[in-house]
């Protein structure tokens, strides 16, 4: 049930965008942080990007930096990742999840808070 709201995501060439929709349980959502996080066949999975949902200042990963805008929707429940300039290393299925809050700055790690993972949302990228 958790883990399962992730939807958006599709088949673009090289240059397209995407905007990924993280529609989070309440259970999930508390979390002060939250993030989205990507897995390719064959690779690990890795932190792309998270934001602290009580104040909105987020963190990147260094490959979609200047690409990539992480939001929320504090009222919905909701958390967004805009996808601009798409690149075909980015292919791979996209979850949200919660991440570590760095308490000393209150701001957001892109290390994931989780153990449990849900259908995520298919990105694909063709060049």
């Amino acid at each position: 049930q958790v883990h399962k709201m992730e939807s958006g995501g599709g088949s673009v060439q090289a240059g397209g965008s995407l905007r990924l929709s993280c529609a989070a349980p309440g259970d999930t959502y508390s979390s002060n942080c939250m993030g989205w996080f990507r897995q390719a066949p064959g690779k690990e999975r890795e932190g792309v990007a998270s934001i602290y949902t009580g104040g909105g200042s987020t963190s990147y990963a260094d490959s979609v930096k200047g690409r990539f805008t992480i939001s929320e929707d504090n009222a919905k429940n909701t958390m967004y990742l805009q996808m601009n300039s798409l690149q075909p290393e980015d292919t791979g299925m996209y979850y949200c999840a919660p991440a570590y809050e760095d308490t000393q700055s209150l701001s957001c790690t892109v290390v994931a808070a989780t153990d449990y993972w849900g259908q995520g949302t298919q990105v694909t990228v063709s060049s």
